[in-house]
């Protein structure tokens, strides 16, 4: 996810409380997504589409966070 922003995800995971939040949630939403998909777990389609929907969420968000630390470091 973003490769881009690589080095600033890896500096912000390691101070910024908020982000790592955001970005632990997101790749812990992913999981359950392919576990229900795969029907490791159990899943409505239903459900599967509203936690795409908040993982997408999500991103824009972690998305938001990185632009705006970008332009503050320029």
């Amino acid at each position: 996810m973003f490769p881009e922003f690589r080095d600033l995800i890896t500096q912000l995971k390691g101070h910024d409380a908020h982000f790592t939040r955001l970005f632990d949630k997101h790749n812990a939403l992913d999981q359950v997504i392919l576990n229900k998909e795969a029907h490791i777990e159990p899943g409505t389609q239903i459900e599967i589409e509203q936690l795409k929907k908040e993982k997408l969420l999500l991103k824009d968000q972690i998305f938001g966070v990185l632009r705006e630390r970008s332009k503050q470091g320029q």
